[in-house]
């Protein structure tokens, strides 16, 4: 009975896509309202090894755009409730649960043991981004990020880019000016919109994981950066030879 949960996937990419799929090796970073649905994009593919990365429980605040975030698992860690979500769906899912933020070492301690044919980074803050990214580079592993979804209501400005194509995403203009320090112009995908921010949305914070400031979002705008990530990295996986 097992494999007839993937009956309209198969039709759709072959037995071999579905194969290619299985073995794969994905890497996501951040559970919030990009990476809880990217995740389980890929879980619904057939994607057959994941490891998932967050190191927060589930607030009051992200009921309005978060897969994880009910009344019922407030105070619950990301990773454990999107985790017995995933393989509810897969219940032959490899999956490895880290529940931390990763500080620079860890990250590279993670990259070096995971073996990962793709990484998405649903990080939201800049500093933290930044080192998986770098990181990822330097060991020429495929990624795509995820740059700023809030302050954002139009689903038709998302899409996905060169990171050095991306406009109009302030996320997206501080990650490309480090980068360029690390002398890395362009070779990463990401998720963008090219939608102005509405200012009028913005917060200031207290600064707390590497977070001074957050714009206002609405339910629908971070799930679609997680299904244009997931779209990149199941499109790119089918077809690898």
């Amino acid at each position: 009975m097992d494999k007839y949960w993937l009956e309209r996937t198969e039709l759709l990419i072959k037995e071999e896509g579905l194969e290619k799929l299985n073995k794969a090796n994905v890497l996501v970073v951040g559970l919030g309202g990009v990476g809880s649905f990217a995740a389980e994009f890929l879980a619904r593919a057939g994607v057959g090894n994941m490891t998932i990365v967050d190191g927060d429980t589930v607030d009051i605040t992200n009921i309005n755009r978060q897969l994880p975030a009910l009344h019922s698992t407030v105070g619950k860690h990301k990773v454990e409730v999107v985790g017995e979500r995933l393989l509810d769906i897969n219940p032959k899912l490899a999956l490895i649960k880290i529940n931390e933020f990763l500080n620079p070492e860890r990250m590279d301690q993670v990259l070096d043991e995971g073996n990962f044919n793709y990484i998405l980074d649903c990080i939201d803050s800049v500093t933290p981004k930044l080192k998986l990214l770098i990181a990822a580079r330097r060991r020429k592993i495929k990624v795509v990020s995820s740059m700023g979804a809030g302050g954002k209501v139009d689903p038709s400005k998302v899409m996905v880019r060169d990171i050095s194509k991306s406009h109009n995403c302030h996320l997206a203009r501080q990650i490309r000016k480090r980068l360029k320090k690390e002398k890395i112009n362009k070779g990463i995908r990401c998720v963008f919109s090219n939608e102005i921010q509405n200012e009028e949305s913005l917060k200031m914070t207290d600064g707390t994981n590497y977070k001074r400031s957050f714009y206002g979002t609405i339910s629908y705008i971070p799930a679609i950066f997680g299904l244009y990530a997931a779209a990149e990295v199941i499109n790119h996986l089918v077809k690898k030879e």
